[in-house]
């Protein structure tokens, strides 16, 4: 792991603010290495307030797709709500929908499948729109390369609204309300919304049509959360705000699709991390293993007995789905190291048989054993497809884009995309993906980095130091947990391997003082000799809190060590 200690921030706005604020100097540097540099910075940050929230009608067409709707309603047409089979996706569809059906009844959903139709905007979907009598369809999380799909519906006489937070293309669909954010005359404030988010814009702006208020909405921010965590969007700006009161829906009155899922988990509160880690891919394994639709039903269930049995129903999925990816894993990486691929700067791969569902699943677990761009490509009908995923710091879009010649579709973002190709097309593809990394990429990127947002010691760790830092939640891109460096740390003498196969290590440290700190290690098994025999090291970690036998301590979640 590469250690990068952040710049120190200057220090005369440190002393301003920590007297501004009157918090220890720790925290004011902290806070102004996020930005927040004066009392009515930190008030927004540290109290979220659904007023920071930007007018809905800035964003480019929303007037268009307002009236559009609502001459939609008035008129008794029937408007389907399309969306993606993930956790974005199926959460704007489950908020779109039910918004919708509290203004009129004619509101039909539509996922398309993952193995039939692909990403997107399908022609089977627009087809069945037609059959269906659909006349308005609202897309959610996709649309904004669909140019010829939207074109085919036009001609059948279906309109379509567009809510996407993708990068554009050149082009954009001819279709009657394009929102999206990227778009480059798109004067809205905040670019970095997820699809959800655009659909909550969207209802936002309804809501305002129809008297109501901000309030009256706040029950579909659970789905609004999700979304957020699962698309790792950053939990900046408006994004922080819609997380923030998102997660006091999860926790105090979440929808019963949510709160089936959180029977099964046990736990009290959920932060956004739980948000990610337990009910996003509970969501996105109906979408892998089954059909997104049934995500959308669990979503929009009222009642609780019924969302129960659809939950069982899915963590059967999840449980599938963790089985599936995990058989994968091993074979993906007996073939980079069957094809003697160890020292390239990507890893691509193909089995004809791999389930489509894990392949992006399967990427990200390989970036683990091998830490660089990512592509796993299997059979989809005539067609190879692939999830790509990349390292912090390159951007794997622009890297596909430059190879374009040799790919038949593609969309995503920076860190996250998904092509097609013709299976003739693979190796040439293969050998040009690794040609365009290798010119590049910083070579330093390919090491794994922790950024360190100060140097502490022991003693700064106080619990007032850790009721502070956890009002900076919900934590993710653009905000992380913060990470300290403290040095000259000793085991009290009793540290050791835990956990399966001895794979953790956990300890005492001690430094100068009288301050001792319980630390848990994740995959730091090997570095056991590093703390052995009272010799100092020092160590890379997080602050968190020790939930256990009903009694709470704080300890330190080890991210590295060293001599």
């Amino acid at each position: 792991m590469r250690w990068t200690l952040k710049p120190k921030p200057n220090p005369e706005t440190v002393k301003q603010l920590q007297e501004a604020l009157n918090v220890d100097q720790a925290i004011a540097k902290l806070l102004v290495q996020r930005g927040i540099t004066n009392f009515e910075d930190a008030k927004t940050f540290f109290r979220p307030n659904l007023n920071q929230l930007h007018d809905p009608y800035l964003m480019k067409d929303m007037d268009k797709a307002v009236a559009r709707i609502e001459a939609a309603i008035k008129a008794g047409e029937n408007i389907m709500v399309y969306g993606d089979y993930d956790v974005d996706g199926t959460t704007s569809v489950a908020l779109m929908s039910s918004y919708l059906k509290t203004k009129t009844p004619n509101i039909a959903t539509y996922i398309p499948d993952r193995y039939d139709e692909g990403y997107g905007i399908s022609y089977k979907g627009i087809d069945f729109a037609e059959d269906n009598g659909f006349t308005l369809i609202v897309a959610l999380d996709c649309g904004i390369k669909a140019i010829d799909k939207i074109a085919y519906a036009e001609k059948k006489g279906i309109d379509f609204i567009i809510c996407d937070h993708h990068r554009p293309g050149s082009q954009v669909p001819n279709a009657v309300a394009v929102l999206d954010p990227k778009q480059s005359d798109c004067n809205y404030p905040y670019k970095e919304l997820c699809g959800c988010g655009v659909g909550f814009k969207l209802i936002q702006a309804l809501a305002e049509t129809s008297d109501e208020t901000i309030q009256d909405l706040i029950p579909y921010l659970d789905l609004v959360a999700t979304a957020i965590g699962a698309d790792i969007v950053p939990i900046t700006g408006e994004n922080r705000v819609l997380a923030y009161f998102g997660l006091q829906v999860v926790n105090q009155n979440p929808r019963a699709g949510f709160k089936a899922i959180i029977n099964q988990l046990k736990k009290e509160t959920l932060t956004i991390t739980d948000v990610v880690f337990t009910i996003a891919p509970r969501i996105n394994a109906a979408g892998r293993m089954k059909h997104g639709q049934y995500a959308v039903d669990l979503l929009t269930q009222m009642d609780l007995d019924t969302a129960i049995t659809y939950a069982a129903e899915i963590e059967e999925f999840n449980s599938d789905r963790r089985e599936t990816d995990k058989i994968i894993t091993v074979e993906a990486l007996e073939q980079i190291k069957q094809n003697k691929e160890e020292d390239r700067l990507t890893s691509v791969v193909y089995q004809e048989d791999w389930h489509k569902g894990v392949i992006g699943i399967v990427a990200s677990r390989l970036i683990e054993t091998y830490y660089r761009p990512t592509l796993v490509f299997t059979k989809s009908g005539d067609k190879l497809a692939a999830s790509a995923r990349s390292v912090t710091g390159f951007d794997v879009y622009n890297a596909l884009e430059a190879c374009s010649e040799h790919i038949e579709q593609f969309g995503g973002h920076m860190y996250a995309a998904g092509l097609t190709l013709k299976e003739e097309n693979y190796e040439a593809f293969k050998q040009a993906f690794e040609d365009q990394v290798s010119k590049t990429i910083d070579r330093q990127l390919l090491t794994p980095e922790i950024k360190i947002d100060s140097q502490l010691e022991l003693g700064d760790i106080t619990d007032k130091f850790w009721r502070i830092i956890s009002q900076f939640a919900p934590f993710g891109p653009g905000n992380m947990s913060p990470v300290f460096m403290t040095e000259n740390l000793k085991d009290t003498g009793y540290g050791k391997c835990v956990g399966e196969d001895d794979k953790h290590i956990r300890f005492t440290a001690t430094q100068s003082g009288p301050e001792k700190f319980v630390c848990i290690g994740f995959n730091l098994g090997d570095r056991l000799h590093l703390i052995k025999n009272r010799q100092l090291f020092k160590a890379v970690y997080s602050v968190d809190e020790n939930h256990w036998n009903g009694n709470v301590s704080l300890q330190l979640k080890i991210r590295d060590i060293k001599e």
